[in-house]
């Protein structure tokens, strides 16, 4: 994984609830063996017509958002199965931090496991950055939110602010310990 910095970026507001791993990205789509290519799929279902004809007014087609990084979003994303391919999907597309009031527990922790910052937010601040038409700064370093007359905090365990600053994957952070783990195959040998 690439360390994680400071974006500054325009907001994709996504106006809906309850946004389901389905949602993100269909389970049509799950074929794929590597973690790339999903981002075409990205709410594939609420982008595209039958006969993959664009819906105009789905939020990821406005071409005001084409290069967004941050994706707002209401209670409960990423809900329903504990398909990591949601959170590659969204990777890929190229969004980095998704700011929500609420997310479900798997899906939070693998945004974490592949480099996306999931902020959660209480509804008034999360009101006011949809209400926000210029961009948006995330500082994980400083652990803050800045737009417009907005300023706020947030929390992150220091785990999960270390692999994003550092780029640590689960293979990384074993390797942390690679001296240990020579040590202990050394004295262990069959």
């Amino acid at each position: 994984m690439k360390p994680f910095q400071k974006i500054k970026s325009i907001a994709t507001p996504l106006d809906k609830v309850n946004v389901d791993t389905d949602q993100i990205v269909p389970k049509q789509f799950l074929k794929l063996i590597q973690r790339t290519g999903f981002g075409q799929f990205l709410f594939y279902d609420w982008r595209f017509e039958r006969e993959g004809t664009p819906i105009k007014n789905f939020i990821l087609n406005d071409p005001k958002y084409a290069n967004s990084k941050i994706l707002l979003a209401r209670d409960n994303f990423g809900c329903g199965s504990s398909r990591e391919h949601a959170v590659w999907a969204l990777d890929d597309y190229g969004f980095k931090v998704l700011v929500s009031t609420s997310f479900a527990d798997i899906f939070y922790n693998n945004c974490f496991k592949n480099g996306i910052l999931p902020i959660q937010v209480s509804v008034d601040v999360l009101q006011k950055l949809f209400s926000t038409k210029s961009e948006i700064e995330v500082d994980l370093e400083e652990q803050t939110i800045k737009a417009d007359n907005i300023s706020v905090s947030f929390h992150i365990e220091p785990h999960w602010k270390k692999i994003l600053l550092e780029g640590l994957d689960d293979i990384a952070l074993t390797l942390q310990h690679e001296a240990e783990i020579v040590k202990y195959e050394r004295s262990h040998k069959i």
